[in-house]
């Protein structure tokens, strides 16, 4: 311990630059993790907040929720064996104001569940975000397929699809709006994924969020992103201490000498990397938490505790994995043959 922070005094500048990068690095992997989790509540929070359970479509549907539709005589049989079962359908769609300005949403009606805003017909529900555009609880709304009005009953906070908000309808006024008869798809919470119903293709949480495909390839992209960046800091440390390991040579060889044992020569450089990574991850964590408060209200970001620390995880054992490995040529270093060479 006494031999690594004595080196880090020594050679300040080169410690300085490798905490400045790891910091740099780890911060822009918390900013865009962030960013992902944020995008992933925007594309579907009205999913996302449902509790652990499963998901059933028609299997006919090929995955595909928009194609499916789930037969009534199944759905009685399911609602008949399941008690908080909930048929539910999701349509994009939009809204004319009073203005006649439209304004594009996601369409949500349910059977009766605490799950779902249920409303009567006529009454709409509507995700906060659309009071930004001027609408107040009482307003008219109107819809071209629709042959009535929508009377905005209040708000709910976060709960958008696909990137827009969610409303909610009554059943029936969405049967009429999409001339169906029938709900694409029921969930069961806490439900038994062994449980087979005819005719239906089960999903758990994950895989159904897996079925949408704007999610899909959005959260494929930036966690390819965040990993990649993630990679990038081991190799880092991997090269750094490679090179400091090479100028060093005869210093080991001394150590090595006077009776050193090579593992404390390991600990020497596990010590001198937890102290870059951990400085580092503390001023990167403190800035990704202040921009979570002070980033603009439509800006879709969201890091949590879990995150930061399943990250800080990550780095840590990244960093000793690549620290480990450019000391590998520390355990074949030869005394003799180090001091010969001299140190650098």
């Amino acid at each position: 311990m006494n031999i690594a922070w004595k080196e880090i005094k020594k050679n300040k500048v080169r410690f300085l630059i490798l905490g400045s990068i790891v910091f740099l690095v780890s911060l822009l992997t918390f900013i865009i993790s962030g960013l992902a989790n944020g995008l992933s509540h925007d594309n579907a929070a009205v999913i996302k907040d449902l509790p652990k359970g499963q998901f059933y479509m028609n299997k006919a549907a090929e995955e595909t929720y928009n194609l499916s539709k789930i037969d009534s005589d199944i759905q009685k049989d399911i609602f008949n064996k399941q008690k908080d079962a909930v048929a539910f359908s999701i349509q994009m769609g939009f809204l004319n104001d009073k203005d006649d300005k439209q304004h594009s949403v996601a369409f949500v009606t349910s059977t009766d569940s605490k799950f779902f805003k249920n409303v009567n017909q006529g009454e709409i529900i509507l995700d906060s975000s659309l009071k930004d555009k001027g609408i107040k609880v009482g307003d008219t709304l109107t819809n071209n397929q629709f042959s009535g009005e929508f009377i905005v009953k209040s708000f709910v906070d976060q709960k958008k699809y696909s990137h827009v908000p969610v409303a909610y309808i009554n059943m029936e006024n969405y049967k009429e709006m999409y001339r169906v008869k029938e709900m694409q798809l029921v969930f069961i919470p806490e439900g038994d994924s062994s449980i087979e119903h005819s005719g239906l293709q089960s999903f758990s949480n994950k895989e159904f969020l897996q079925t949408i495909p704007s999610y899909n390839a959005e959260q494929m992209s930036l966690n390819m992103i965040v990993w990649f960046l993630v990679v990038i800091s081991g190799m880092l440390f991997a090269i750094f201490f490679y090179m400091m390991n090479v100028q060093k040579i005869g210093l080991y060889g001394i150590l090595k000498a006077i009776g050193i044992k090579t593992s404390r020569l390991f600990i020497m450089m596990w010590t001198q990397m937890l102290f870059i990574t951990v400085i580092a991850l503390i001023m990167s964590i403190t800035i990704s938490q202040i921009f979570n408060l002070i980033a603009p209200e439509g800006m879709p970001f969201q890091i949590t505790f879990a995150t930061t620390a399943q990250l800080s995880i990550v780095f840590l054992i990244i960093g000793f994995i690549g620290a480990t490995l450019s000391g590998i040529q520390i355990k074949k270093v030869e005394p003799l043959q180090a001091i010969q060479q001299g140190e650098a």
